[in-house]
């Protein structure tokens, strides 16, 4: 916030605070003639519907804080700000809803929870009295600075949470809570390496702090360290066996290991105790998916959208079976859950763009993209993300690494058997791993996470000067390069069979390639590219299950497909013949040679398995699954086409 702005917005809250509303509302017209960034809309319009509350002007405020839920769906302050308001006009069943969504997003609004204890008394709805009374519980024991950082962090302030957290741990420096809260916001931050550390310090400091535990499990399943998720899930299911989110964070890593039969077996065991478990029918639902059993995984998916009608990930793993179509009741049903005010918005996303491949596959284009956008647009608010930071990432590797700096560097750990094959999402990398990895000499794993990690931990202690990554790249000792791609090959042993070669198909790689050479001198990089507009409108319609916020905006993946291709030309500039590019349409008019081309510079013989990479039987866990367990095809191309029309920022860029 400017301090111009600042100035005026402190000016509102305190004529607020004196209950000077003549004041407030004089100074918030007058903020509102002026052009104001989205963020600080929200606050005015939040500031202004307080304003209008407290003058009685009950659907005045209503307005105003339907404009800013417009905005950002997910705030949680607007909503117990809008049961205020419903309470005054005597709405008490809009004020119950109101009250429960406030606690959705914002679990820390301890008054709404204490809105809803009445609310469940008044109904005797003693299972939802229990929950609320341990919940505010638990926030009433939260040192009050804890409390108030949570707030912040769920109304999506997460610089000024990490401040006041931080300043809290410096006066009680182990405090378990304020451990637990900086580590969260490390999370949402990308600060992976930090999160992980205070997290296993938390868990190591406080053994039976079960939160902490589960928080750790997560945050290890998300850096894809999954044989370390079983490992501690085992010893912590020794206390305690039934406790299903540990139970379900054992199957989900099982499946990352590939041990996809026991992932199934804990599965069905739990459906079994208890078939009114939508999410563990999903996860089911995934791993049949994994195995390539559709049908199975259909069952399941429907069986999860039965136990939870507004559950929107059924809806759209259905979809994203790709070969799953919704007949024309499925998809009125499903238009009607997803109009339905009640529904959260992840589940709403998750609706909008099912109905969206629902309506494209029966040539309703314009219904479709209606979908899409919608579902786009929700999901690019939920996650802020700025397509300039990513540019400037990109502009920082380009400025840290360049020719002269990688000319005469040594080190490294000269091991040959990573495979990357980097490049866009919906590039076509699946199918350039599923053709190599039909070769007996070389293992298919899955999108790894280990090289971001390793990246992420390459910060200002590992550099003599202090330089943030990739600036530290430079500095970094021929010991240090050899020890960290040493850890690489060790971090992702679990995750391959016996074959000399192993792929890594993470997508965003490609962001590293320096960091990848400097760690790993003989590791072989292919980058899977792919026509624009078909990968870049292919991202726009997938919804991903984390990462890859760039592609929830038609500006925002046009601006990172060209970010991507300025990159790449950069490792080709500096590192030359280091990588080998390989196009997807050239692959789909001429499969014998790019094959061919594939494995001579990978140094492997040629194999017919190769060619017939349909028929070879292996755990896929992208969305291109099915798509590559069925002979070369060009159901892919101009898919963009019927939608052309809505398509501006796409064309402009690359097809004008």
């Amino acid at each position: 916030m400017t301090q111009d702005f600042s100035n005026q917005f402190q000016a509102i809250k305190q004529s607020l605070q004196t209950k000077n509303l003549t004041a407030a509302m004089e100074k918030i017209s007058a903020l509102k003639a002026v052009e104001l960034p989205v963020a600080l809309r929200i606050e005015l319009l939040y500031l202004s519907a307080v304003t209008q509350r407290l003058a009685n002007q009950f659907n005045q405020a209503l307005q105003e804080l339907d404009e800013l839920l417009h905005l950002r769906p997910e705030h949680g302050r607007a909503y117990q700000e809008q049961a205020y308001n419903f309470l005054a006009l005597n709405q008490q069943d809009k004020a119950a809803s109101a009250f429960f969504r406030a606690t959705h997003y914002n679990p820390a609004l301890i008054t709404s929870w204490k809105q809803l204890l009445k609310i469940y008394q008044q109904h005797q709805d003693t299972t939802a009295e229990q929950l609320a009374l341990q919940h505010i519980a638990h926030l009433e024991q939260l040192p009050p600075p804890i409390l108030g950082a949570y707030d912040l962090m769920y109304e999506k302030q997460l610089a000024t949470a990490e401040k006041v957290c931080r300043q809290f741990l410096q006066q009680h420096k182990h405090h378990p809570e304020g451990m637990l809260l900086l580590a969260e916001l490390g999370i949402q931050l990308k600060v992976y390496h930090d999160a992980e550390f205070l997290l296993e310090s938390c868990v190591a400091l406080y053994p039976d702090n079960l939160r902490a535990v589960i928080a750790y499990l997560g945050l290890l399943a998300k850096l894809g360290k999954h044989q370390r998720v079983v490992e501690i899930s085992d010893e912590q299911l020794s206390a305690y066996p039934d406790n299903l989110q540990i139970l379900m964070a054992k199957a989900n890593a099982l499946l990352g290991i590939n041990r996809t039969e026991d992932a199934i077996t804990i599965f069905t065991e739990l459906l079994s105790a208890d078939e009114d478990r939508p999410g563990v029918w999903l996860a089911l639902g995934h791993a049949y998916k994994t195995t390539g059993n559709k049908q199975q995984a259909v069952e399941a998916y429907l069986k999860a959208a039965h136990y939870h009608q507004q559950f929107g990930d059924a809806y759209w793993s259905l979809a994203n079976m790709k070969s799953y179509t919704f007949d024309g009741e499925a998809l009125q049903d499903m238009a009607d859950i997803e109009a339905q005010s009640s529904i959260g918005v992840e589940d709403r996303i998750h609706l909008c763009f099912a109905l969206g491949k629902g309506f494209e596959d029966a040539g309703q284009f314009e219904k479709s993209f209606t979908y899409y956008e919608k579902g786009n647009r929700l999901k690019l608010i939920s996650t802020g993300y700025d397509i300039a930071r990513t540019e400037e990432a990109i502009a920082a590797q380009v400025e840290a690494c360049r020719g002269d700096s990688f000319a005469n560097m040594h080190g490294g750990f000269p091991s040959p058997e990573p495979i990357f094959i980097v490049g866009m999402p919906r590039a076509g990398s699946t199918l350039l791993e599923q053709i190599l990895a039909s070769h007996s000499d070389i293992d298919g794993t899955m999108e790894l996470h280990n090289i971001l990690s390793l990246a992420s931990s390459v910060g200002a202690q590992l550099s003599e000067s202090g330089k943030p990554y990739p600036y530290s790249l430079a500095e970094l000792s021929a010991e240090q390069c050899y020890e960290l791609g040493k850890q690489y090959i060790e971090q992702t042993r679990y995750y391959r069979g016996s074959a000399p070669f192993f792929i890594d198909k993470m997508p965003n790689n490609f962001m590293h390639v320096g960091f990848i050479k400097r760690i790993l001198p003989n590791a072989k990089i292919i980058d899977a590219r792919r026509d624009p507009m078909d990968c870049c409108f292919s991202n726009f319609k997938q919804l991903f299950g984390e990462g890859q916020e760039f592609s929830y905006g038609l500006e925002e993946v046009a601006r990172y497909y060209q970010a991507y291709e300025k990159l790449m030309g950069h490792w080709d500039a500096i590192l030359p013949g280091a990588v080998l590019r390989v196009q997807h349409e050239d692959v789909l008019d001429d499969l014998g040679g790019q094959v061919k081309r594939m494995l001579d510079y990978l140094g492997v013989p040629f194999e017919q398995a190769c060619l017939d990479f349909h028929q070879t039987d292996r755990l896929i866990k992208t969305p291109s699954a099915e798509q590559v367990r069925q002979p070369i095809n060009r159901k892919g191309q101009g898919r963009w086409q019927p939608f052309e029309a809505h398509l501006g920022p796409l064309l402009k860029r690359f097809r004008a």
